[in-house]
């Protein structure tokens, strides 16, 4: 499957900064896996998350890692979460700076909410170290 001719006009900066932080493989998926429904969310999020918000000079990588782990968890957000513990990672984010994160959750969203975020970053945490890349 090709990607749909939208992923063309991506914002280049937003694609840049979404394949340092996320990797190539996750956005080659998510453009192969754009389609018409799809292409304007996919545009949207590459050209005002990724172009407007991460290249922003504020913050480095790593502390919006740290913010946006600790939105995800705080919201439920389980499937971003998992992909966001990986980017932590990517971003310098160490295993014991994401336990402690998660700590902060559990104080300031609740016990259930860092519960969860918990399991899902153990499992993540998992796969990244059997993929070598822990």
């Amino acid at each position: 499957m090709s990607p749909h001719p939208s992923t063309q006009d991506w914002d280049p900066a937003g694609e840049e900064v979404r394949r340092a932080v996320l990797g190539d493989a996750h956005v080659d998926r998510a453009a192969a896996n754009t389609d018409d429904v799809t292409a304007d969310f996919q545009d949207f999020i590459t050209r005002y998350a990724w172009g407007g918000i991460w290249t922003r000079p504020g913050l480095p990588r790593r502390d919006r890692s740290i913010v946006t782990l600790s939105v995800l968890a705080a919201l439920g957000h389980d499937g971003e979460l998992g992909m966001h513990v990986r980017a932590a990672r990517r971003n310098g984010v160490t295993r014991e700076e994401i336990q402690e994160v998660l700590l902060q959750v559990g104080v300031y969203a609740g016990v259930p909410a860092a519960n969860r975020a918990f399991a899902v970053a153990q499992r993540v945490l998992a796969e990244l170290a059997e993929e070598g890349t822990a």
